[in-house]
């Protein structure tokens, strides 16, 4: 290929091919990088990008630290951000910038320096930081002491219930509808929490295993019924029994800012056939808005 004269190239200096060593030159990069190539001279130079001190600003929160540190897992957020591959922006100061809350990015830091693991107090909302950084090591480590290692074992038990989250929604929006037609301060709902699907009464005991295990297509359906209330949690089949679960419940609309009370109120007592009736257990829940 013969490359033309250019316009600021002598009338008597005659037109040469490319050389080789004129295409090395031509993707070598000139001491002061012109406009044109800039942005392809950084992919090229990663491990110049950064300081080996690197100073950060992690919304409005400041930290030091090494480089080495925030690449110390090479599978994680930070470690791809400082990898060289990502524009990551300044501020005024020069430190480099992380749009996230850093309250508690002092214990991501202190996890990657040295292994240190945050106070309990302090284990959930580092662990969604964890989550957020995909710092994979420190999640398995928080993951295996409480409080989220009883949770794994509490959310393992709530697997059992068909349609937990869902229920807990419709208390919430039954709730929020009542208290709003009567402009009141709380509202009142009736649930059902029952562990054994089989009704039962206290005479008919002995009987119950055997119609249980032994009923027609017809007898199982004398026994299906509904009870009268808002909502029904139930049936399961595990070691952890109504109170384990009414627990679960206070706690999970607890930690969505609404206060409620319960008590139980009696039993559903419907007659279902002979001497059986319906002894399902039956909560008033009473949510209290403010």
């Amino acid at each position: 290929m013969v490359v033309g004269t250019g316009p600021g190239r002598a009338s008597g200096e005659p037109d040469d091919a490319m050389s080789s060593s004129d295409a090395e030159e031509d993707f070598q990069e000139p001491a002061t990088p012109t406009a044109s190539r800039a942005g392809r001279a950084l992919p090229l130079l990663p491990q110049r990008q950064f300081p080996e001190v690197v100073p950060l600003n992690v919304g409005g929160t400041h930290f030091t630290t090494r480089l080495s540190t925030l690449r110390r897992y090479e599978d994680t957020m930070l470690a791809a951000m400082f990898s060289g591959r990502h524009y990551i922006p300044t501020d005024a100061e020069g430190r480099y910038f992380i749009d996230r809350d850093g309250t508690y990015f002092g214990d991501i830091l202190n996890f990657l320096r040295s292994g240190d693991l945050p106070p309990r107090e302090r284990v959930r909302p580092v662990y969604k930081e964890a989550q957020y950084y995909s710092i994979g090591p420190l999640l398995d480590n928080l993951e295996d002491i409480q409080p989220l290692k009883g949770e794994k074992v509490r959310q393992a038990f709530l697997g059992l219930m068909p349609y937990y989250k869902d229920h807990l929604e419709r208390i919430i929006e039954i709730a929020k509808l009542r208290a709003m037609q009567r402009k009141a301060r709380f509202a009142k709902l009736k649930v059902c929490v029952f562990k054994e699907e089989m009704p039962i009464t206290p005479y008919e005991c002995p009987h119950f295993n055997s119609l249980r295990f032994d009923r027609s297509e017809s007898e199982t359906k004398l026994f299906e019924h509904h009870c009268e209330v808002d909502v029904s949690f139930g049936p399961w089949e595990a070691v952890a029994d109504v109170y384990d679960l009414l627990h679960c419940i206070v706690t999970d609309l607890s930690d969505r800012g609404i206060t409620v009370d319960h008590q139980c109120i009696g039993v559903c007592d419907k007659h279902l056939i002979n001497h059986y009736y319906c002894k399902r257990p039956i909560y008033e829940f009473k949510i209290t808005w403010w």
